[in-house]
């Protein structure tokens, strides 16, 4: 018996004292964590103290075991409801709050132990009693099953919400970004332990031991949102509302209503120490002791963009092929005709094409006006599905207009004076990436100075535009321009510049310490670290002044390890798919 209250002793102090450090004198939910904490710890202590050890009754006996199982969980509440408010804690009152609630626990747990069936005699052999379930019938039966299954079910989901935070955490696919590891619906075990675990809205927690390699699958909060302590706290009580109302809630969305994706569960694809960069599917990095870009040869093991190959038996299960068989041939075709276009032929097909349109023009003395021509066609004009939709309207507009040849050919010529001084090492901009753009910029102007000199020809012969579909200059055409209107759609899932981007003065940037790049392997269908939640019309290459546009959410950054929550370790579900999750 002595050594029962010796333990309920010890938990009553360091109890008061987790209390104590609850207050807050702010005047917001931060205020209710001395309440919750403090009224809970008055009823167990009059639990104890007028029923437990003073009558000895069954009520006292039942109720302080209750008390002290929930004891845990309350205080965690309280330690959330303390960090929720308008004003934050320091470490130093986390960690000595944390070390509180920790040895509350475990006093509360050691004096669990003595409640047990075998040891409660040992202590007070009247107890005996109380520990083995009363005999109850009807009404009174009915009633405590289903308060005892309540009570099961509540316990239930605090072990589970603490077993999460600290241990493990279950996670299911949402999305086929993870396509062919992962599929939609399956459920996975997240190791957390060794990913430094902490404290809910604190910094206080299990130390970091686990060392992040290029391949490892991890689940980490998406960066894409607002990461103040507000979204922490939110996030935090979200979480905390759902396991409560057994996921019948989800508090965690955004202005629109919707279910945030977050968190998210991504591959590790660029480590600390790398500038990263991506080129027809294949990713390229570098590093401070290998300054030249070299293909990741690991990434090709897990990457997917064809997802038209894989085996008969996982395709059945694909919902979205974001692009057929056939559509991922064009594209490999046209990305080698792209990569082998000789500029020095371009530039004389960009001067030969604008000669033609002048002299259809018949308007020589336009060489010599000097007036706001660049602003005669607008900047969406250019966007690339506009440009090759409207290119008659475009055509009519230059031959109607005094300044139209004077457009067409800056449109065809502007960018060869800053051709020479961009090219580095036989690339465009000194990269890879600068240089494809480039080149995909010049295969597009090409087509659009055919169109326009093409449909020129054709009205100054007289040709009626009804016959223009027919002509089989235009005819191919409008087929290129598909094919490089399609490309440029998958253009930021298939390519990705140069990350983190060079300094002012061109010198190399790599990914910091502690901090790693993520994408999906699915990476057609995936919404990632490469890219930002909202499109932006942007010129395909920004050295050229009259460059055509297309739309992009191109945005790499790279997360923090403070924002990994842990490693996916296990698959247990379907039941076809278990198994071990990882590189």
């Amino acid at each position: 018996m002595q050594i029962l209250k010796i333990f309920i002793l010890l938990d009553f102090v360091s109890a008061a004292l987790f209390s104590v450090a609850n207050v807050s004198f702010h005047a917001d939910i931060a205020a209710l964590a001395f309440f919750v904490s403090a009224v809970f710890n008055g009823i167990l202590f009059y639990v104890v103290l007028a029923h437990l050890l003073k009558n000895q009754s069954r009520m006292g006996f039942v109720a302080t075991k209750k008390l002290l199982q929930y004891q845990p969980f309350v205080h965690l509440i309280s330690f959330i409801l303390r960090r929720a408010g308008q004003n934050g804690t320091s470490r130093a009152f986390d960690a000595v709050s944390v070390a509180l609630w920790i040895l509350s626990f475990a006093f509360s747990l050691a004096a669990l132990f003595y409640f047990s069936e075998k040891r409660v005699a040992k202590i007070n052999p009247s107890w005996e009693e109380f520990s083995k379930k009363k005999k109850r019938r009807g009404f009174a039966w009915l009633s405590f099953e289903i308060l005892d299954w309540a009570d099961a079910l509540v316990q239930a989901v605090f072990m589970v919400l603490l077993f999460q935070i600290f241990f493990f955490q279950f996670y299911k696919i949402p999305s086929e970004s993870m396509v062919p590891s992962l599929l939609i619906s399956d459920r996975l075990m997240v190791s957390k332990i060794t990913s430094g675990p902490k404290f809910p809205l604190s910094d206080i927690g299990v130390p970091q031991i686990k060392k992040y390699n290029r391949g490892d699958i991890v689940v980490f909060r998406n960066p894409h949102y607002e990461s103040g302590r507000k979204a922490e706290v939110k996030s935090v009580v979200s979480e905390l509302v759902y396991m409560l109302t057994f996921t019948m809630l989800n508090l965690n969305v955004d202005e629109k209503g919707e279910v945030k994706a977050d968190p998210l569960v991504k591959r590790i694809t660029g480590i600390p120490g790398e500038q990263l960069m991506m080129l027809d599917g294949i990713l390229y990095s570098r590093t401070q002791s290998s300054p030249q870009f070299s293909p990741v040869a690991e990434d090709a093991e897990w990457a997917a963009y064809n997802l038209n190959e894989l085996p008969k038996n996982l395709k059945e299960k694909v919902r979205d092929f974001p692009i057929s068989g056939e559509g991922f041939s064009k594209m490999e075709e046209l990305e080698a005709r792209r990569n082998s276009l000789d500029v020095d032929s371009a530039k004389k097909e960009c001067e030969d094409l604008a000669k033609a349109f002048l002299s259809i023009c018949e308007r020589e003395n336009q060489r010599l006006l000097r007036s706001d021509f660049e602003n005669l066609v607008s900047q969406s004009s250019l966007f690339i599905y506009n440009v090759f939709r409207e290119n008659y309207t475009l055509t009519t507009k230059l031959l109607s207009s005094d300044e139209g040849c004077l457009w067409f050919n800056a449109f065809m010529t502007d960018w060869i004076s800053s051709c020479d001084e961009k090219m580095r090492e036989g690339l465009f901009g000194g990269n890879l990436y600068d240089d494809s753009n480039f080149r995909l910029n010049l295969m597009a102007k090409i087509l659009i100075g055919k169109f326009i000199v093409r449909n020129a020809q054709l009205i100054r012969a007289g040709i009626s535009t009804s016959e223009f579909p027919r002509d089989e200059i235009l005819s191919q055409c409008w087929r290129e321009a598909e094919e490089i209107f399609n490309y440029t759609l998958y253009l930021d899932r298939r390519n990705m510049p140069v990350f983190p981007a060079n300094a002012p003065d061109g010198s190399a940037r790599y990914i910091p310490e502690g901090c790693y790049f993520m994408m999906g392997d699915n990476r057609f269908n995936s919404l990632d670290m490469r890219h930002s939640y909202d499109e932006r019309l942007e010129k395909l290459c920004a050295a050229d002044k009259f460059s055509v546009l297309y739309y992009t959410n191109i945005a790499p950054q790279y997360v923090s390890q403070s924002r990994i929550l842990g490693t996916t370790v296990f698959r247990f579900w379907p039941k076809g798919r278990i198994g071990k999750v990882g590189r």
